[in-house]
């Protein structure tokens, strides 16, 4: 029999589940912090704790907003596998960054890495490019880490895109804003600006949907 949950526990799952169903990825600690007015983000740690080993969650402590819900013990509405994801190289500045198309992915030989299903949430053709950089440390993406993108054909304003400067043939890790056909490529970084440039002389190779924290 599972224990029963204080008032703070029963709003921080409330809050992933939120979460969940309004982002592409679960919440970050400090997510949950500001989200449940929580003091601390030690505070939010020990009743995610708790949350885990009561069988409320599962969390993986390598993979950025690692946060899995669970019904019952199991992934909520999925299977406890895992995918395996090609990785393509890394997201450096002056350097283009060659992505293949899906189809000829078997047959580039690639770095894979094993992930847990419940990361890509369904959506085919993922895949992973190493970061090099902190343009994107305050959004949590630090140098070394692995980002998942999945190819799509038109992003929102606000996500978090890898963008291909045309005239440059250069890619980058940035937020996405688009207005009068010039688009905004916004770093997550308090010392670096954005810039704006026409937007056919971008072209979005992957929106991001999950980040995996280097262990180094």
């Amino acid at each position: 029999m599972k224990k029963k949950l204080s008032s703070k526990q029963e709003r921080i799952l409330d809050y992933i589940r939120n979460f969940l169903e309004d982002h592409q990825f679960p919440p970050t600690v400090r997510d949950i912090q500001s989200g449940c007015d929580i003091s601390s983000t030690s505070v939010v740690d020990y009743n995610l704790r708790i949350l885990q080993r009561e069988g409320y969650l599962r969390r993986f402590a390598e993979v950025s907003r690692g946060i899995e819900l669970l019904e019952g013990g199991r992934p909520r509405g999925r299977s406890a596998d895992v995918v395996q994801i090609p990785v393509f190289g890394a997201i450096a500045a002056g350097e283009p960054l060659h992505i293949p198309t899906p189809d000829s992915w078997r047959n580039e030989g690639s770095e894979t890495v094993e992930l847990p299903s419940f990361l890509t949430r369904g959506r085919q053709n993922v895949y992973a490019v190493r970061v090099k950089g902190e343009s994107m440390i305050d959004a949590l993406v630090a140098d070394g880490d692995l980002v998942l993108l999945e190819p799509v054909s038109q992003v929102r304003n606000g996500d978090m895109v890898a963008a291909m400067i045309k005239d440059r043939q250069e890619v980058t890790l940035k937020h996405f804003s688009m207005k009068d056909g010039m688009v905004t490529l916004r770093p997550a970084n308090s010392t670096m600006n954005p810039f704006t440039v026409p937007a056919s002389n971008v072209a979005v190779q992957g929106r991001v949907v999950g980040v995996i924290r280097s262990m180094a």
